[in-house]
């Protein structure tokens, strides 16, 4: 598997193969869109839709998405989040890895995950967060077998939607 950040045109814009693959993706994760709301209608992903979901991710200065990708096929992707808005928060933050729903369960996403880790410890960070949705306990299931720690409960900040909070030291 090979990660690499997202490429964007000189418009900021994504180019037109990409966003097929990437409407793709999300679209294959039907019953995780359907827990977090993030589209009006999970058995309906748009492109534009997806593309105005990392414009907005992209809007923050310290958000990096990263493809992963096996064989030249996108197999998943990772947002990561270098400061939190917080300043009392340390830590980066994985804000979301997801993996095509067809290669759920063969592995793809703790490869993903130890990648975009190594990413981090490369960078010198010492440890990583992230938050899963209440509603989402086969996410926590993950996320908690590959050595994360449940260190908090809050609302997420664009939502407000009841969250677990997680951190792994590196």
């Amino acid at each position: 598997m090979i990660l690499e950040p997202l490429p964007l045109s000189p418009e900021h814009g994504l180019p037109g193969e990409l966003l097929t693959e990437l409407t793709a993706l999300y679209a294959s994760n039907r019953e995780f869109h359907a827990l977090s709301g993030d589209f009006p209608d999970p058995d309906d992903i748009r492109p534009e839709q997806v593309a105005a979901a990392l414009a907005d991710e992209l809007a923050h200065p310290d958000v990096e998405v990263l493809l992963a990708r096996s064989f030249g096929r996108l197999v998943g992707m990772a947002i990561t989040l270098a400061h939190h808005p917080d300043p009392a928060d340390p830590d980066p933050w994985i804000g979301l890895l997801m993996v095509d729903a067809v290669l759920h369960r063969q592995g793809h996403g703790r490869q993903l995950a130890a990648l975009v880790e190594d990413r981090l410890r490369t960078a010198g960070r010492t440890a990583v967060r992230l938050a899963v949705l209440e509603n989402n306990p086969a996410g926590l299931a993950f996320w908690t077998a590959l050595g994360y720690e449940v260190i908090g409960r809050r609302p997420d900040r664009d939502r407000g939607r009841p969250c677990a909070v997680l951190r792994k030291a590196l």
